[in-house]
């Protein structure tokens, strides 16, 4: 069994075992187990990565190619890069992390954690997969559990949430289909055999007519995903109505598609395409970060402030994407690993404190470091983590985006790299507000005096999000070479066209 598809099999298996088991202990020790094993691999295949690298100049290193569908030459092909092998060591973190928080969710357990697990099986094919239509049949496993669980295990107005988001991402999945199949039809264009295959594609001259015409429905199909302005409205309204576990994925793995898809293929199979509408999907981002900044500001829900500044950060990948800048492209893959683990963390905190509190209204909220002086402090860390404090991951990939977009000598990407910039302040006005309003406020609530401490598991999770946004903050040599390493074909193949 090749290294790769066992990050199928094993979710796949946990979902069997799950199927078969009785009561909320057997579940959440299940659903512990395989998340556990998953951790385990992802460790695993990051040591295997390195040994290979060492020897292997490959593009993509442990490759499996087995022909699924003649017809149309379909294929299950598997292999991952640095940057596949990071996401996956991401989604497996988040992953347990969710367990974890959700360790006492007594709504049809079972059934919870097979949808966290549907959802994590999509997540890991779709970052392993170097076949267009698996990597798409993966993005809708992914995609598809949303609904189920933000319509059954979610608060508010959970349908309405759960049907806005499944219907704007399906939407964005057609038009992502037209331009994938845009793609395959036009990958003979040197005389070869169509073809799924995105490393065969990228050797292929698509001919720029069809590129301009297939770019922006290939980008904006995973840019919804990506919480682009101004199809982010689905996710406010989804953070706010799902469950914590939900929130963290949501978030910390699901929306990481949108920028790994543009990056993989809109703009590495359709570079001319990407170079010629880049001007005005750039212009959509940056807008974006600053909306999701002042959006933040003008919340008093936390969920609602996360979620918003959730698009704010993640719109920097975007904005870094189409800058078209080898530094800019590697900050662009650290926000993707540090927006995921600190929007996880910021959740999964919410979540703690609105199950003691009942109370998401940071007018309610007030002086809870001195009730919960973990949870404080984590969120304290956690907020100056987010607003980019050296020594947190989010610093590395913010100074590595704004360095990198500004190295652009031209006017316009440099007053837009300003206008981004200038999101940090935005951003530090409602961090800080937070921190200094519901941590070390007075007390507003006299019921919430003797609230519970965090308990071990709480902590567990806390911790397994925590400990790697220190470690990319202190040090981030090692994964930064790693993906810069990755990056050598786009660089080849995109800025050097």
């Amino acid at each position: 069994m090749d290294i790769l598809s066992l990050f199928i099999i094993v979710p796949v298996l946990t979902i069997l075992a799950l199927v078969f088991t009785k009561g909320l202990k057997q579940a959440r020790i299940t659903a512990m187990v395989g998340s556990f094993i998953q951790l385990g691999m992802a460790i695993n295949l990051v040591f295997a990565y390195f040994k290979e690298r060492a020897f292997n100049d490959s593009i993509m290193l442990f490759t499996k190619d087995m022909l699924w569908f003649k017809n149309f030459n379909i294929h299950y092909a598997i292999g991952v890069d640095g940057i596949s092998v990071a996401l996956l060591v991401l989604t497996s973190i988040i992953v347990l992390a969710g367990v974890f928080i959700s360790w006492k969710m007594e709504d049809l357990p079972k059934e919870f954690f097979i949808s966290l697990l549907v959802l994590s099986s999509g997540v890991y094919g779709f970052f392993i997969s170097i076949d267009l239509f698996t990597m798409f049949v993966f993005y809708e496993i992914a995609v598809i559990p949303m609904y189920l669980l933000i319509g059954i295990w979610g608060s508010g107005p959970k349908e309405y949430s759960a049907m806005k988001l499944t219907l704007m991402l399906m939407g964005a999945s057609a038009v992502l289909l037209v331009g994938v199949l845009g793609i395959y039809l036009n990958s003979n264009a040197d005389g070869g055999a169509l073809t799924f295959n995105i490393l065969e594609i990228a050797k292929v001259h698509i001919p720029f007519a069809a590129q301009k015409i297939f770019f922006p429905l290939t980008f904006l199909g995973f840019a919804v995903l990506g919480a682009l302005f101004p199809f982010h409205t689905w996710s406010p309204d989804g953070h706010a109505s799902a469950p914590t576990a939900v929130s963290m994925l949501h978030a910390g793995v699901l929306m990481k598609l949108g920028g790994y898809g543009i990056f993989r293929i809109a703009m590495f199979l359709l570079p001319l395409g990407a170079i010629e509408w880049s001007w005005f999907f750039i212009i959509l981002a940056a807008i974006g970060v600053i909306y999701g900044a002042f959006g933040a500001v003008m919340q008093t829900d936390l969920k609602y402030i996360n979620a918003y500044a959730s698009v704010s950060h993640l719109g920097l990948v975007l904005f870094a994407l189409l800058t078209f800048n080898k530094i800019a492209w590697n900050g662009a893959i650290l926000q993707s690993l540090s927006h995921g683990l600190l929007t996880a963390l910021f959740f999964a905190l919410i979540g703690m404190i609105y199950g003691r509190t009942h109370t998401r209204d940071i007018h309610k909220l007030g002086g809870l470091m001195k009730i919960l002086p973990f949870i404080g402090a984590v969120y304290v860390i956690t907020g100056l983590a987010y607003l980019g404090l050296p020594g947190f991951s989010g610093f590395v990939a913010e100074m590595n985006i704004f360095v990198g977009a500004f190295e652009n000598p031209d006017r316009f990407h440099r007053v837009l790299t300003i206008l981004a910039v200038s999101s940090i302040v935005v951003t530090a006005v409602y961090i800080l507000r937070l921190v200094g309003k519901i941590m070390m406020g007075p007390i507003i609530d006299e019921h919430h005096h003797d609230l519970p401490k965090a308990t071990w598991y709480e902590k567990t999770g806390i911790l397994l999000l925590l400990i790697p946004i220190v470690a990319m903050g202190v040090a981030p040599l090692w994964l930064s070479d790693m993906i810069t390493a990755s990056l050598q074909p786009f660089i080849k193949g995109v800025l050097k066209i």
